[in-house]
């Protein structure tokens, strides 16, 4: 029930912080945005080094650094990428591929077996998927710009790949818990500080600490969606992966979709009956995946 719980906190912290997070991706740079969140995430959670024993296995750090540099870094720099280039509910619905993905990987990786049930739940997941991608004309964009690049297939790459990321890091520290005793607390950490090294790198060691740019209402609202989105949403997944076999775990994490509707008119001006219809026909695959 635990691990039911947060999976739903999660995904409602993170849904919430993607919408605030999108107004900053038209104005700076996703993985500039990325790194200060990360960093900002980083030093709240600082106090969770204190439960760092030195009986804790290097390997074990190592994945979890690992998992941070490719689910954190490179996972939420592609997602926040997807959200200036295709909006918010759009991301998350191509997110809701992660079920099948993470299901797989942990057949395959950690044998963890998928039930007949489950793998129907998941066909009608993509199905649903489908269809609301291609009912996408039914929405009315406020970005113009999005408007004449919505046919362009290359742009959906992003949210892939966030996919692709997110689900390795999430294997990733699937198999930490596995093999130890670790707190969702301090995995989290150490996968943010994996994240940051890795996004320093990759900006030369160059910050830009563009929060003192934008108004302090905006910086407010900025800290409030990495506390909910970064914080709490990274610390109830890690309790998901601990807790629940990733098939499962991500199925519950995917119904941001869903959640999304209720903060859908802040970006897109109408949803129709059939993505309603179809939205929750995805949530009723998810539901049995998880049964």
């Amino acid at each position: 029930m635990i691990g039911i719980l947060s999976a739903f906190g999660a995904a409602t912290s993170w849904t919430y912080a993607c919408f605030i997070w999108r107004a900053q991706t038209q104005k700076y740079k996703s993985i500039d945005i990325n790194l200060i969140k990360n960093i900002i995430a980083f030093l709240i959670f600082i106090p969770a080094f204190i439960n760092l024993s030195s009986t804790t296995a290097l390997k074990n750090i190592f994945i979890l650094l690992i998992s941070g540099i490719i689910g954190i870094g490179l996972g939420d720099t592609f997602y926040l990428k997807s959200l200036q280039t295709i909006g918010t509910r759009k991301t998350l619905s191509i997110e809701t591929l992660s079920p099948l993905m993470a299901a797989l990987s942990g057949e395959f990786f950690i044998n963890e077996n998928l039930t007949t049930k489950s793998w129907v739940g998941i066909i009608i997941v993509t199905i649903s998927l489908f269809i609301i991608l291609k009912k996408g004309n039914d929405f009315k964009e406020e970005n113009s710009s999005f408007s004449e690049k919505k046919n362009n297939f290359k742009i959906f790459a992003f949210p892939f790949l966030s996919v692709l990321c997110a689900v390795l890091g999430g294997l990733l520290s699937r198999m930490v818990f596995l093999q130890s005793n670790l707190s969702p607390f301090l995995t989290t950490e150490i996968r943010l500080l994996g994240a940051i090294i890795f996004l320093i790198s990759l900006k030369g060691f160059k910050i830009n600490f563009f929060l003192k740019n934008i108004e302090k209402k905006q910086q407010k609202r900025f800290v409030i969606s990495i506390i909910l989105g970064t914080n709490i949403g990274i610390l109830l997944q890690q309790v998901v992966f601990k807790t629940l076999p990733i098939g499962v775990g991500w199925a519950l994490l995917s119904t941001s979709p869903v959640i999304s509707l209720f903060f859908a008119k802040n970006e897109e001006r109408e949803i129709t009956k059939k993505i309603i219809f179809f939205t929750c026909f995805l949530f009723f695959g998810l539901t049995l995946i998880i049964l």
